[in-house]
């Protein structure tokens, strides 16, 4: 299978003590998840495209467990680079991620175990990049979680998206900031020198209002400050056709008032559709689905490969990122269960009345 997009992030396990919480479960759901990986298992899953992960395991049962659930989510995996294992994770093992969902005044949390692992260990020159862009792949996407997790792994974003540029396939950027991954290492001002290295490769940055401010998280965006927010991160990457972000107000864990904006040299800003008051079961994963919509939407009329956007095109990119972004945190776990059938019919103003 020849994918149309080709996602570049770790996969690790994510394990869901469901209603409980995780210092007082005693079973867990297991799920997949990664911010890279996301967006291609929603494009296959919920939209259709032909997609890919490159990414790299431990070669042991657990390593074999999280091939099986990307096989089953219909994500090509032939990309993974497999490490061998030396029995104990001493040398190379694969992430988990323990993730509460949150409720009412009780937030979300997630507690990741992930250093040392077989992705964090990429180097340049690990993955044969112009053989995988000349396959006829259309887009690419990483992010700012692959690149925080080793020194080497930038320049493994570095590499991959120059060569996804070089071959003409339109490039995707989330700074997606986590601050976990850079405690001891410089902090935010480290991870936002990583993420305008890599966003200047960009044609479409998604998520980003992470690039405001003087580093992640510095600097409150009010909504109505957004439109200026956008055309401020516009001049620091001259070379974006797209920048895209979701917009979230958390009342409670399990109501969000829930939109998206967009800004392109064509359209100027372009406000997404708004959904007040959303009630929300996991929102885990939600911005990662925004971008499967967003990416969907551009694909389907070509609006970055063949220059900037029009009008409707970003328009009609958000509204599926946003109805895709609302429906997935109406389900358990980081990946889309949405079908493109709801998506659209949320889009169209569908309600949550019963279907038989």
């Amino acid at each position: 299978m020849t994918a149309a997009v080709v996602a570049l992030g770790e996969v690790m396990l994510r394990l869901d003590p469901g209603e409980g919480r995780i210092r007082t479960a005693r079973t867990f759901q297991v799920w997949e998840g990664g911010g890279e990986y996301n967006v291609v298992r929603g494009l296959r899953r919920c939209f259709g495209h032909r997609t890919a992960v490159v990414t790299a395991l431990a070669d042991n049962a657990v390593g074999r467990l999280v091939e099986d659930l990307v096989l089953q989510g219909g994500v090509d995996a032939s990309m993974i680079c497999w490490i061998p294992d030396d029995g104990i994770g001493r040398s190379a093992r694969n992430g988990l991620n323990f993730v509460e969902r949150g409720y009412g005044i009780r937030g979300a949390l997630g507690v990741s175990d992930r250093a040392h692992t077989a992705t964090s260990h990429l180097r340049k020159g690990d993955v044969d990049w112009d053989t995988v862009f000349s396959a006829g792949a259309r887009w690419f996407h990483t992010g700012g979680i692959f690149a925080g997790l080793s020194d080497t792994t930038v320049d493994v974003a570095d590499e991959a998206m120059a060569a996804a540029r070089r071959h003409g396939v339109t490039v995707s950027y989330d700074p997606n900031y986590r601050p976990s991954l850079w405690t001891g290492r410089g902090g935010p001002a480290a991870a936002r020198e990583v993420d305008l290295r890599l966003a200047r490769h960009a044609d479409v940055v998604v998520g980003a209002l992470g690039l405001a401010g003087r580093h992640p998280g510095a600097t409150r965006i009010a909504p109505d400050e957004v439109p200026d927010a956008l055309a401020g991160i516009a001049s620091r990457l001259p070379t974006a056709k797209v920048l895209a972000t979701t917009l979230r107000e958390v009342p409670s864990a399990g109501v969000n008032d829930w939109s998206s904006a967009a800004w392109s040299a064509r359209t100027g800003h372009v406000a997404g559709p708004r959904m007040p008051g959303l009630h929300v079961l996991d929102r885990i994963g939600s911005g990662d689905a925004f971008a499967s919509g967003l990416i969907h939407g551009l694909l389907a009329e070509d609006g970055v490969a063949s220059g900037a956007p029009t009008l409707s095109c970003l328009e009609r990119a958000l509204a599926y990122g946003t109805a895709h972004g609302a429906l997935t945190m109406t389900t358990p776990g980081d990946v889309s269960m949405a079908s493109l059938a709801e998506v659209e019919a949320l889009m169209a103003g569908g309600s949550a009345a019963v279907s038989r």
